[in-house]
């Protein structure tokens, strides 16, 4: 492998989580290590950056993806993703309203309700919209990836 291609494994992740890597790749490890590794290398540096969709594209299928699954907390995850990678509010609301005709108004209601509580925690004291960061409170909230 060159350096080159080193260097670039990883970008997709990195983008995704931001200043959360470290901690969602050490509480994936405490679950097991070899889990956190295929969530790295295979889903992360492998899937997310195939050629063909660019890392929004990719996120707001990821957000979708979980609707469907029920799973909030790392929708939470994803929809900061899908944020951090390019998307805007009204894209990713788009995106859930989306989900109605196909997955129902509970499912769409629950993800939400995930980015009003991902947006409240970014709101800045001039109370302008910016992309937030994981805040420790939210980590203990059982954020996954």
């Amino acid at each position: 492998m060159s350096d080159e291609s080193e260097q670039a494994t990883g970008w997709a992740r990195a983008t995704i989580f931001g200043e959360q890597e470290g901690r969602i790749l050490d509480r994936l490890a405490a679950l097991d290590p070899d889990l956190m590794a295929y969530i790295r290398d295979f889903a992360y540096d492998t899937v997310y950056q195939r050629p063909g969709l660019d890392l929004k594209t990719r996120e707001l299928l990821a957000c979708t993806l979980l609707v469907s699954l029920g799973s909030p907390p790392e929708l939470r995850t994803h929809l900061r993703g899908a944020l951090r990678a390019g998307a805007t509010e009204t894209e990713v609301r788009e995106t859930l309203l989306m989900c109605i005709p196909y997955l129902g108004f509970p499912r769409v209601v629950a993800a939400f309700e995930q980015l009003r509580l991902l947006l409240d925690a970014g709101q800045n004291r001039a109370g302008q919209q910016k992309v937030p960061p994981a805040t420790k409170a939210e980590g203990n909230d059982e954020e996954k990836v």
